[in-house]
């Protein structure tokens, strides 16, 4: 009878996210689920019809660590993500997250404090956040998301920094051991959010997330006061119900990171404790750096030790923005730190420091280390092992919003090997009267590239932007990453530095790098990008099983062949933060997105149903 199916989709190349070869197929989706799947279905029985003809057709792709969770309750559709496929996302990551609430204490606000800096979000953003927030308890928050017209699906960690704040106030976490009474009721709180079907606990080691509020500024986020000890306790809970640790390293002490992370051994602490840790790139300054993390997992997850650890894994190159100073990786010096540290519209304190002897010379010292003379820091540099990872070569920086026209485009060094000719007296090399004043207003002369930046600080405050690549340049290495066995794909940070990086849609550059080496690969990746994580964090999606929630998406293998991120990523204002953000566009690439079985992008566009009613569900780990 006409109207037995809602929708038939006919004639894909379905990928069905098992890993197997793919099949030309018909799907049918009936209330929400894959009702039927086959060759040849009758298009008669189905209310509405689409054509797949030359479509790839997959499960809706997992995005396994996002920043999401401020932006959910302003706007539960999660546009940004669900225009490049993505029908899941995961949110409490880096010990960061809301599922207590709005925390507020006196002046103190924990949410603002720790995102700021960490997640490089703007206060004023924030602050929008937090009004939003209305519970607080874990148990709320599920049922706050319930209530939500969300688009995607979402599923939450338990964020350890917010549950050292809950139990012993923001001062205290950071500034003493918790008491045998204040860790038993951390613990407490734990097991009642592992029971609501939380994903586990995120932790953070990285040693440049600070706090952003006065008078803690030189002070990091509250998870990373945690003993061992502590840590042990808490993950005890975590491993009972088989959930995951999300988990960044401590870069700092190698030694000790492998100790941490050895938690994840079965033999060592009687049962597996999944671990999902950052990250697998390729990193400019370190190329060997990811061999080191994946042949520690390989270790771990060896039948000696019996854990279960990856590495996630950025599908893209990692392309980062910084407005002036500003942005994530020079949190990674302490000279740029205390730029860094201060208010927004604080440029007199700014200037300050960049007119401060004591403040220049630490800078120039931190700005040539490891770069400049013949010492052990320029060797373990040149040997891929710096001490720092934060990018000091103005080649590999490229200006995108400079101040100067001429600028644009350019990198960094260009512009100032030019300064310096025309400060040599060399007048021709300004290309224009605007040019020309602002080679004038530099002042003194620049003698290297240290000199550079300071006057570009001086001059311009925030007021340039430049990108640099940090890691997979060129994504040579990429995809080998993707498909190793001890990675997962699908970390995109997405929601996180909202005006410094834009990955919502490297998911899609993982399948075009697939492309390139057959449908084999793509069928392998798809699965990595679907069922694979979600059979890791315990979730019921990625699938297209009949009676699978018919989260599906549609590319078109042809405009995926042409398209590369690096020329649609975007700055633009969106009113929901009354702010700019990098964003994606991959307009072309995916043709149509359906979440419980209906279309919410399709010809470029959103559908009315996205937003008007939930679709996509709170889920809950099993």
């Amino acid at each position: 009878m006409s109207g037995s199916w809602d929708t038939l989709i006919h004639d894909a190349l379905v990928f069905d996210g098992t890993g197997t070869p793919p099949q030309t197929l018909d799907i049918a989706i009936k209330d929400g689920r894959v009702a039927a799947r086959g060759q040849g279905l009758p298009r008669g029985e189905a209310a509405r019809v689409v054509d797949g003809t030359g479509q790839w057709l997959m499960p809706g792709l997992l995005d396994i660590h996002t920043h999401l969770d401020l932006e959910v309750d302003l706007d539960p559709r999660l546009p940004e993500v669900v225009r490049h496929g993505t029908t899941t996302v995961l949110m409490g990551n880096c010990s960061l997250g809301t599922c207590f609430g709005k925390q507020l204490e006196g002046e103190q606000n924990p949410i603002v404090d720790c995102f700021t800096r960490v997640e490089n979000i703007p206060k004023k953003v924030l602050s929008k956040c937090v009004e939003a927030i209305t519970w607080d308890s874990t148990e709320g928050y599920l049922e706050h998301l319930d209530s939500l017209p969300l688009g995607p699906n979402v599923a939450s960690f338990v964020p350890h920094s917010m549950l050292r704040v809950e139990v012993m106030g923001l001062q205290d976490s950071i500034s003493r051991d918790p008491t045998d009474a204040e860790l038993r009721e951390m613990e407490n709180l734990l097991e009642e959010a592992m029971a609501q079907g939380y994903l586990g606990m995120s932790t953070d080691g990285l040693p440049f997330h600070y706090l952003a509020n006065a008078p803690n500024t030189d002070q990091r986020i509250p998870t990373q006061f945690a003993s061992y000890k502590e840590l042990k306790r808490l993950l005890g809970v975590v491993r009972r119900y088989d959930r995951v640790w999300q988990t960044t390293p401590l870069l700092e002490n190698r030694a000790k990171a492998l100790f941490y992370f050895l938690l994840s051994s079965g033999r060592l602490y009687g049962r597996t404790l999944k671990t999902s840790a950052l990250s697998a790139m390729e990193f400019v300054l370190a190329p060997k750096a990811s061999n080191a993390f994946l042949g520690l997992a390989s270790l771990i997850n060896s039948r000696l030790l019996k854990g279960r650890i990856h590495f996630q894994a950025l599908a893209t190159n990692f392309r980062v923005w910084s407005d002036g100073i500003v942005s994530p990786l020079f949190e990674e010096l302490d000279s740029t730190c205390k730029l860094i540290a201060k208010e927004y519209d604080d440029v007199a304190g700014r200037r300050a420091l960049l007119d401060d002897p004591a403040f220049v010379e630490e800078f120039r010292r931190e700005w040539q280390h490891g770069r400049v003379g013949r010492n052990l820091a320029t060797l373990k540099t040149h040997l891929g092992f710096p001490d720092k990872l934060v990018v000091r070569d103005l080649q590999r920086m490229v200006f995108d919003g400079a101040p100067v026209p001429e600028w644009e485009g350019e990198t960094l060094q260009a512009v100032m090997e030019r300064l310096q000719r025309f400060q040599s007296g060399d007048q021709g090399e300004a290309r224009s009267e605007v040019e020309r004043e602002a080679f004038e207003g530099f002042g003194e002369p620049v003698a290297d590239d240290a000199d550079f930046m300071l006057a570009l600080l001086r001059r311009y405050d925030k007021r340039f932007r430049f990108w640099v690549d940090v890691a997979n340049k060129d994504n040579v290495a990429t995809l080998d990453l993707l498909l190793h066995r001890n990675t997962l794909p699908g970390f995109n940070d997405s929601g996180a530095h909202i005006t410094n990086m834009a990955f919502f849609d490297s998911n899609l550059m993982g399948l075009k790098l697939a492309q390139a080496q057959g449908l084999d690969t793509v069928s392998t990746l798809v699965r990595r990008l679907t069922r694979e994580p979600a059979q890791f964090f315990g979730l019921d999606v990625g699938s297209l099983e009949i009676g699978a929630q018919a989260d599906i998406v549609l590319i078109d293998p042809e405009q995926l062949r042409a398209w590369d991120t690096n020329s649609h990523r975007e700055f633009v204002y969106r009113e929901l933060f009354d702010h700019r953000q990098m964003v994606n566009r991959s307009d072309g690439v995916v043709s149509r997105v359906f979440i419980a079985g209906e279309p919410v992008w399709e010809n470029n566009a959103y559908t009315d149903a996205l937003g008007s009613r939930p679709l996509g569900r709170a889920l809950r780990a099993a």
